[in-house]
């Protein structure tokens, strides 16, 4: 639950800056919130506060912009100003990529021993069933099979990279 000291100590901090928008992110075990002058949040004037989960959330935020640089020196560089309107770009055709993901947690092989040839490269064609690599976990070597046919486009991770659940491993076009 959110204290209400402390979304009011966010609402004084964003009247003496110059950001039009605060947003407070926890992750799975927290609660976010947003407060704007404007109303929206499309602004890139927005300052993101980034708070511990061991901390109280008054105490202990650290303020950070999008991109991990501290929000502080985001107020002071922010523009009071309108924003001015990025040009158009044309817009890219939605991808026909279809990602094969990581089914868990471990390392990475591309190979079934060093020195081996690879099981897939870029261009590779693929079936079901075929295995595309290897993924090292708690000393189990465990063989990731395609699950679709197609053309490999991309491979996301390098050989013995950690790699996450969900994280994306290969890209396959399936009409390659």
């Amino acid at each position: 639950m959110i204290d209400l000291r402390f979304v009011e100590k966010l609402i004084d901090m964003l009247n003496s800056s110059s950001a039009s928008a605060i947003e407070v992110k926890k992750n799975w075990w927290s609660t976010t919130v947003r407060v704007s002058k404007s109303g929206g949040f499309a602004n890139a004037d927005s300052v993101t506060y980034q708070i511990s989960p061991s901390a109280p959330a008054a105490t202990n935020a650290a303020p950070t912009a999008a991109g991990g640089a501290p929000a502080a020196r985001l107020a002071s560089t922010a523009a009071p100003s309108t924003p001015t309107p990025e040009p158009a770009t044309p817009a890219e055709p939605p991808s026909q990529l279809l990602d094969i993901k990581s089914p868990m947690v471990g390392t990475f092989y591309a190979q079934p021993e060093p020195g081996a040839e690879p099981y897939v490269r870029v261009g590779s064609r693929v079936s079901p069933g075929q295995t595309l690599c290897i993924i090292e976990a708690m000393k189990i070597m465990n063989p990731i099979d395609a699950e679709i046919s197609g053309m490999i486009k991309e491979i996301a991770v390098q050989d013995a990279q950690p790699v996450e659940y969900g994280q994306v491993l290969f890209r396959v076009d399936p009409h390659g």
